[in-house]
């Protein structure tokens, strides 16, 4: 089954009516099987409602200040555990969501790929809860899951990159920096020759999902921000990064550098700071 990076909320909601019907007469296809996974925090996937089968992995459950390799990932076998309890599989199809426009819910596919889940595996809601809850039935019922042994580990071989990365691509005419935090954020402090782009360019306030695509190039376009270059992402930590990341990928940008350790870190390390407007 082919799925695109992002995917919408209807394709979504005729996989999982399939995949009931299915369930019924006991001929699930476990290859084309999606596993939907909520981000938010447990009251809310609890109290409000959240999509069909839905398990509940929240935000602050894989983020971490020191027990990661690096930044604030979680760590292989913290983010194992959290997979193993929730009955996910190594091979899984994934779709997160969350209720922020799918900021948080990026951070969890990202997370997943850097520890080695197939990244065409893992897909974003094309719109957040309150998205779909205008559109699609909800649900207050916790699936039954069975535990598995999900054995993630850390790629050395990612996207993910450090600082020594950014130093060089400062000075790549074929490369470019991209600050994806709001302006007031970038005027106070920026890496040097960084192209600011705020990850909420790229989000449809209304729809609550991302621009359309032709818009989104646009955008892009505007600022130098071509697939042709070496794109290297940062924002505080690493958070907002993730969304525009997904983005990107669904965009077919294949040369996408993830700086984890961010501003944070480039701060905490002495780096250089450029200040006021582009």
């Amino acid at each position: 089954m082919d799925m695109d990076t992002l995917v919408e909320s209807d394709r979504v909601a005729a996989r999982l009516d399939n995949q009931e019907r299915q369930s019924g007469a006991k001929t699930v296809n476990e290859e084309s099987a999606l596993r939907i996974v909520d981000v938010r925090d447990a009251w809310e996937y609890d109290g409000i409602g959240h999509l069909p089968h839905a398990v509940n992995v929240p935000f602050d459950s894989f983020r971490s200040e020191d027990a990661g390799e690096t930044g604030m990932l979680p760590g292989a076998d913290a983010f194992s555990s959290l997979l193993s309890e929730v009955g996910i599989e190594a091979t899984d199809r994934i779709v997160a969501y969350d209720d922020m426009h799918g900021v948080f819910a990026a951070r969890f596919l990202v997370t997943c790929e850097l520890y080695g889940h197939p990244r065409d595996r893992l897909h974003l809601l094309n719109g957040d809860y309150s998205a779909w809850s205008r559109q699609h039935p909800v649900s207050n019922d916790t699936p039954d899951t069975t535990p598995t042994e999900y054995e993630g580990s850390f790629v050395e071989t990612g996207p993910l990159v450090g600082l020594e990365t950014v130093e060089q691509a400062m000075d790549d005419p074929d490369a470019v920096l991209i600050d994806t935090r709001e302006r007031s954020e970038f005027e106070a402090g920026h890496i040097p020759g960084a192209v600011r782009l705020d990850w909420m360019d790229l989000v449809d306030e209304t729809g609550r999902g991302v621009q359309p695509e032709t818009e989104i190039r646009s955008t892009l376009r505007t600022r130098d921000i071509t697939p042709d270059r070496s794109v290297v992402l940062y924002c505080n930590t690493a958070r907002r990064i993730s969304h525009t990341y997904t983005v990107l990928r669904h965009l077919g940008y294949e040369q996408l550098a993830f700086y984890e350790g961010s501003l944070t870190e480039w701060k905490r390390e002495g780096g250089p700071l450029a200040t006021g407007s582009e």
